[in-house]
């Protein structure tokens, strides 16, 4: 674990520059100052500290990036999924009624590796990425099967 004098010195020299590139990046101030925080703790837990600012920044880049990806797959995930306004309005007993109708769905019609993407997606709220190096997938081929998962959820329950 870093000594807290240097975390200090590290917070006080780089924290403006990174939180603006943050900021810049993100277009949004809570988002950005997770990401930065996020650094600030892995830098925290590690034993030897970054030798130059320009770390920080790529970091704060990289993770930037990530979070931008992960907000794309969320809103493609969500435009797949769309919930007509009337199931809003449902009582939460019968969106409850839905959601286990799909959770049921999904363990009894799905094969693998859907069933497992699925799952790790929604009930762990995996990112892509983790779920492909958690299953030794390529990312693409893990991303195309949650899409066909969702289509084929989507399809069933389209009249139902």
């Amino acid at each position: 674990m870093l000594e807290q004098r240097i975390l200090e010195e590290l917070f006080r020299q780089n924290y403006s520059e990174m939180i603006h590139l943050a900021r810049v990046l993100l277009g949004h101030s809570e988002e950005a100052e997770d990401v930065v925080q996020d650094i600030f703790l892995r830098v925290a837990d590690s034993d030897i500290p970054p030798r130059k600012g320009s770390y920080l920044l790529a970091a704060v880049r990289n993770a930037c990036l990530n979070r931008i990806r992960q907000m794309q797959l969320h809103d493609k995930v969500k435009g797949m999924m769309q919930i007509e306004d009337e199931v809003d309005l449902q009582p939460i007993d019968r969106q409850m009624e839905r959601i286990d109708a799909i959770a049921a769905y999904v363990d009894k019609s799905l094969e693998e590796p859907h069933r497992s993407i699925f799952h790790l997606r929604f009930d762990e709220d995996l990112t892509i990425a983790e779920i492909a190096r958690r299953l030794d997938l390529n990312p693409n081929t893990a991303y195309k099967y949650l899409m066909q998962s969702i289509e084929r959820i989507r399809q069933y329950f389209k009249n139902r």
